[in-house]
């Protein structure tokens, strides 16, 4: 699943790519990608792309009159087309705008699990359906080490299953929570209970330095991900223990040991992460 990182990607390509392109006409192939409703979802016919933004792993576009909110899932992507695409290229193309230059932006999904949500403009985002229950943005100032202990020192869940909790932080997901347990030298399994404040101001750091550093390079390539806009992320050659099972620690030199961690396929170095 795409995080935080390579939506932004996803996000600045196409703020580059159709910024004030005006909206002619919408092709709805699979309803249920779209919300409220299909003929809800038809409104944005006749309006451009003027603003955009995220807030964890959710894109917002904004128009004249709406908010289109979408969430990419496991597979969602964009494709920006010279002309419709043939029957072969519509088996996973769910959705298409087209677009008053001619080109079409096409929603392509094969697990169709994404989902474009179009809402009357709001000025505070924040309270659009799909993200009412999410946190703060990751990089967002007012997520602080103060605001993450505050969130999970009375539970008794494992860090990692809170790091990744969208409604205390929205934008990290599997591998950066990975990396950053291992740059703050803590074992994913450690109790929430067992946090210090001083371990919460370490999480927070390198979440940030993390999260800007991947953002910078352009997100992590891991299986299919790519912004499909020829974008692709290469964080993934700083990254220091995910997917490194059986490598060399670069601290220690022991081998990163791969663990399920609340469901999650987790790599950790044992020696260098300390449990609490």
């Amino acid at each position: 699943m795409p995080e935080g990182p390579e939506v932004q990607t996803v996000l600045s390509t196409l703020e580059n790519q159709i910024k004030e392109c005006r909206v002619k006409e919408v092709i709805v192939r699979y309803e249920k990608c779209v919300q409220p409703d299909v003929s809800t979802f038809y409104s944005i016919v006749g309006q451009s792309f003027l603003g955009f933004s995220r807030i964890g792993k959710y894109l917002i576009f904004t128009t004249e009159e709406y908010n289109l909110v979408v969430h990419l899932r496991m597979e969602g992507k964009f494709y920006i087309l010279d002309s419709l695409p043939d029957a072969k290229e519509w088996k996973h193309i769910h959705v298409i705008f087209g677009l008053d230059d001619g080109r079409f932006l096409c929603y392509h999904d094969t697990r169709k699990f994404g989902r474009l949500s179009l809402y009357e403009k709001r000025e505070d985002i924040s309270t659009l359906p799909p993200l009412q229950n999410v946190g703060f943005d990751v990089l967002d100032d007012r997520v602080d080490g103060m605001y993450f202990y505050s969130h999970i020192h009375r539970s008794n869940r494992n860090l990692k299953s809170a790091i990744l909790d969208q409604s205390i932080m929205a934008g990290v997901g599997n591998i950066y929570a990975d990396e950053i347990c291992f740059s703050a030298g803590l074992d994913p399994r450690s109790r929430c209970t067992r946090i210090s404040k001083k371990d919460c101001e370490n999480i927070i750091y390198h979440t940030k330095r993390i999260i800007r550093g991947a953002m910078k390079a352009g997100g992590t390539t891991i299986r299919s991900y790519t912004s499909s806009l020829g974008v692709t992320g290469l964080f993934q050659l700083k990254l220091k223990v995910h997917q490194r099972e059986g490598e060399a620690c670069l601290l220690c030199q022991r081998p990163i040991k791969k663990l399920v961690v609340s469901t999650r396929g987790t790599y950790i170095c044992q020696n260098c992460q300390k449990r609490k």
